[in-house]
């Protein structure tokens, strides 16, 4: 049992349904292996703000939708990404550009997109209204995303930056109901352009688009129980492979039909609450997420999404967002791994911390010592990572929690 959460409280979990025997799963099979989770769409402003520019790649996504579900694959979202916030609003923080993206906010929601902002910071810096202009970014729009960018090649890790997303983190969670405004803001390391997952997604040029997926299913279609795991792998490999292939074909055909080049696939299995990679693992590992195996099987599956023939984009690896993913969010329930764990699993990994639940009292200066060690290990390894933390007022350490958000999970609070 995990340290932080003691007898009683784990007896409490089980009466609440969280903690439950591992079972093998079921294999997927069929049309429903993988699903789009998003085709992300540039949007790269003049300082003029023309909003007529927003309204072609809305047409854009519009029609790529229905291409793309005409031949069967269904679309869950929409999203459009700009370039670096600053880019284009020098004066990001002042009342008039706050108006400014409010509107664009407006004109996303009513469309049924989201929308990123891209980094607001991208070298090292704590401008001192940045907490509160974030908080306050939050609470006025609806589907907008942004970030702060904590590690660069040029200046290693950005520590001003580190205090400042904490801070802003930390302002966030006292400011909306649940500390849910922080789903939309992320700490940032090495995200290249073109990532199509929020909140890290940004753009550097204009008329282009990515995709992302949640293919959990299809990964566990493509294994056969007693294989050794170099014949896991190559099996994995040519499953998502040849599931994948027509739809990149299909992306590459709609680029050029709407006049926007097609920058690739963000292969990372985006897990769903009905679509686990949690459960991935366990049945390539034979045991709970969080047994000693685990760390191997998360390199196994980082290796097959690196070794696909694809065009690839973004983060490209493993995910493991705990509010995200029913078997991540019960596993940790169960105390079978903790913030650590998800920092040793980041080491081989592709995401680093995702939608980590945690106490609400929890200090900037810890949260900041938990983005740092995000920005080192995407440092280090020259790969990107994010820090995605999520403070819940008026829990401790080991409480259950519960969210209003349909897209998260009930699990408990994990100690950092």
């Amino acid at each position: 049992m995990h340290e932080g959460i003691s007898r009683r409280q784990f007896s409490e979990l089980l009466a609440l349904g969280f903690a439950v025997p591992y079972t093998p799963p079921l294999q997927a099979t069929g049309a429903n292996a993988f699903r789009i989770r998003t085709v992300t769409a540039s949007l790269i402003f003049d300082r003029q703000l023309d909003f007529k520019l927003m309204q072609s790649a809305l047409n854009f996504l519009q029609k790529a939708r229905q291409e793309f579900e005409t031949e069967g694959y269904p679309v869950q979202t929409l999203r459009l990404a700009t370039q670096p916030l600053p880019e284009y609003l020098p004066d990001w923080m002042s009342a008039e550009s706050r108006k400014k993206l409010q509107t664009l906010d407006s004109i996303a929601t009513e469309a049924g997109v989201m929308l990123s902002l891209g980094p607001a910071i991208s070298g090292d810096a704590f401008p001192t209204e940045f907490p509160a202009w974030a908080s306050h970014l939050i609470q006025t729009t609806t589907n907008t995303s942004f970030s702060a960018n904590i590690a660069s090649r040029q200046w290693g890790l950005h520590g001003h930056t580190i205090a400042a997303a904490a801070h802003a983190i930390a302002h966030i969670s006292k400011s909306t109901a649940g500390g849910e405004g922080n789903f939309r803001f992320a700490a940032t390391a090495f995200c290249p352009a073109g990532t199509p997952f929020f909140p890290a997604a940004w753009f550097d040029t204009p008329l282009t688009f990515s995709m992302g997926l949640e293919s959990p299913r299809l990964l566990l279609r493509g294994w056969h129980a007693g294989d050794s795991k170099g014949q896991v792998k190559a099996a994995l490999v040519a499953a998502m492979d040849t599931a994948l292939a027509p739809v990149e074909a299909l992306a590459k055909k709609i680029g050029r039909s709407q006049g926007r080049r097609y920058l690739g696939m963000d292969t990372s299995p985006a897990p769903g609450l009905d679509a686990s990679i949690g459960e991935v693992i366990e049945a390539l590992s034979g045991a709970p997420f969080g047994s000693a195996s685990t760390l191997s099987t998360c390199a196994l599956l980082t290796d097959v999404l690196k070794g696909l023939s694809i065009k690839s984009c973004g983060y490209s690896g493993l995910m493991l967002p705990v509010l995200e993913d029913t078997i991540l969010a019960r596993r940790a329930a169960e105390g079978r791994y903790g913030v650590n764990e998800l920092l040793l699993y980041s080491s081989v990994c592709g995401t680093g911390l995702d939608v980590v639940p945690l106490a609400g009292d929890i200090p900037a200066d810890r949260l900041a010592a938990l983005i740092g060690d995000v920005a080192a290990l995407a440092n280090k390894y020259q790969k990107p990572l994010s820090a995605r933390l999520f403070p819940v007022p008026g829990k401790k350490p080991g409480e259950a929690v519960s969210f209003e958000n349909p897209y998260l999970t009930d699990s408990i609070i994990l100690r950092a």
